[in-house]
């Protein structure tokens, strides 16, 4: 991670505080806001009264709450619950638009942090919001522009792309170390070795701890741990390989298990938003 500069740091810390004062202060039902953020910075803990879509239209963010962590590539968006308190950190140079509701309704109105795909009309309705924010032009249509844009926010699909963190210190700092080396093959019988406990009551615990299977929490953390490699343009097969899985084929497969398509489809696709 690259290490700032302590001007830079404290220019991006203030926007971050005026923003968030800006938010308080408004009363406008919606809110549009833009920025462009270096590789390396981690917006402090925080929490806001209304709900945020943080949507990336390039660069990958990572979202992290005391209870899951959330990895939000190209040309998706993730649903930040109001009142939540999370980090947002920089995982490469990125590119981001928020959108603030004071009363989301749909997938925006979700209790939990959800990744949602950005589609072309929601992005294109993101970009004329911001513009039309920023002018003293026609009220009326800015309006129709932010209900249109809240509307299809909350049509959007939900990806998988969430991976929630056990609160258990042991079993948290396996997760950790998992993410930082992923091995697509790791068995539940080595974990629950480490642990000292049967693989019974392993497993008990760590659908307990993350409200999922240890296989689809793999799976997941193994996606988590190169989709930052993937969208910075490396090549499937080093990332793949390096990843520990056996060929490229299976890496693919894994991928477009969760996505729906390969990997160079699938930012293809995403660069295209």
């Amino acid at each position: 991670m690259p290490k700032l500069n302590p001007k830079l740091l404290s220019r991006l810390h203030d926007d971050h505080l005026r923003n968030l004062a800006w938010m308080e202060q408004s009363n406008a039902d919606v809110l549009v806001h833009s920025n462009e953020i270096p590789h390396g910075y981690v917006v402090p803990p925080h929490s806001h009264r209304r709900t945020q879509v943080l949507c990336v239209f390039a660069g990958v963010v990572l979202v992290a709450t005391a209870r899951g962590r959330w990895m939000i590539p190209p040309g998706h968006a993730l649903v930040i619950p109001q009142g939540l308190t999370h980090s947002v950190e920089m995982y490469s140079d990125v590119s981001m638009r928020s959108i603030y509701i004071l009363e989301p309704r749909g997938r925006a109105a979700s209790g939990a942090p959800e990744v949602l795909a950005v589609t072309d009309l929601a992005h294109h309705l993101l970009a004329e919001a911001i513009r039309l924010q920023g002018m003293d032009g026609d009220p009326h249509r800015a309006e129709l522009v932010m209900a249109l844009l809240v509307d299809e926010i909350g049509r959007l699909e939900q990806q998988p792309l969430g991976l929630p963190f056990p609160a258990s210190g042991r079993l948290a700092a396996l997760c950790r170390a998992f993410l930082d080396h992923p091995v697509p093959g790791a068995r539940i019988d080595d974990w629950a070795r480490q642990l000292n406990l049967s693989r019974r009551s392993f497993t008990r615990l760590f659908r307990e701890e993350t409200g999922v299977s240890f296989t689809t929490w793999r799976q997941q953390a193994c996606l988590f741990a190169c989709l930052p490699r993937l969208a910075s343009g490396e090549p499937v097969t080093t990332v793949a390989l390096e990843a520990g899985y056996e060929s490229v084929p299976a890496f693919t497969t894994m991928f477009k298990r969760m996505l729906g398509s390969s990997p160079r489809s699938y930012f293809k696709a995403r660069e295209a938003i």
